[in-house]
């Protein structure tokens, strides 16, 4: 999958959370992600506090959300 279909399939599903690209798949590593798609929702430290692959449930991910804000 390219930047392109990347950039398709947010204006597809009308995307309004950050996407990131990692073209060097070093992000990747660090939060070992091994297929896509792949979700995960972040403390603010940046500590991972859950994670999907394929479809997440987006009750659960709000919650965390109101959760972890701040």
């Amino acid at each position: 999958m390219g930047l392109d279909a990347a950039h398709d399939f947010v204006d597809k599903h009308d995307v309004t959370f950050t996407m990131l690209w990692d073209e060097s798949f070093i992000g990747w590593q660090a939060l070992s992600v091994t297929s896509t798609p792949t979700a995960l929702v972040l403390a603010p430290d940046g500590t991972p506090i859950a994670g999907w692959l394929g479809a997440f449930p987006e009750d659960e991910v709000l919650e965390l959300a109101a959760e972890y804000a701040t």
